[in-house]
């Protein structure tokens, strides 16, 4: 009887460990566990999941990067280095196949460690990329929609390769190893 209620408690626990709203980015630095808002944003989490679950990530650069403020990476047509149409100088004006998102602004602050959607200055036009903020940028809220946050290895995510001049472009980008 205590092995069984031993394995329902084990069960429980690694389920609850790695929920479906909890996900795993592999940097080259290490391993970043972020949990997902899906009560806050459910289209934008269902889009991160699914061009996750298909490996659209896997390879996609950190175009830029801006020290003191994020590092935006998820363009999956120009900004992934293991696709035939990579080109660095596109990075970050691509997206996916699928249509853009409608906006899900949320009250949630643009924190350390927040992932927001990236878009153009249509709110409506979030596709596949995204920013995780290294500090507080309170000039965001509520006007990009808030999807997720680092919840472990934000050193990791600190040490992503910073780029250069006032739009942070990168020189020889880190990647995504892998999302999961």
């Amino acid at each position: 009887m205590k092995k069984i209620i031993f394995i329902i408690v084990f069960f429980f626990s690694f389920q609850q460990l790695y929920s479906e709203d909890k996900m795993i980015l592999e940097l080259k630095s290490g391993k970043v566990e972020i949990e997902l808002y899906n009560d806050v944003a459910p289209n934008h989490v269902k889009r991160f999941k699914k061009l996750a679950q298909e490996g659209k990530y896997n390879g996609v650069v950190f175009h830029r990067v801006i020290e003191g403020f994020m590092a935006q990476t998820g363009d999956v047509k120009f900004g992934n280095s293991k696709s035939k149409d990579f080109n660095l100088n596109l990075a970050g004006t691509g997206g996916s196949d699928l249509p853009d998102l409608k906006a899900e602004f949320s009250d949630i602050p643009h924190d350390r460690g927040v992932l927001s959607a990236a878009r153009s200055s249509d709110p409506n036009s979030a596709n596949s990329q995204f920013f995780i903020c290294f500090e507080p940028a309170p000039h965001l809220d509520r006007q990009y929609s808030v999807f997720g946050k680092v919840i472990k290895g934000m050193e990791f995510v600190d040490m992503i390769k910073k780029g250069d001049g006032p739009n942070g472009s990168v020189k020889d980008p880190d990647l995504i190893i892998s999302l999961k």
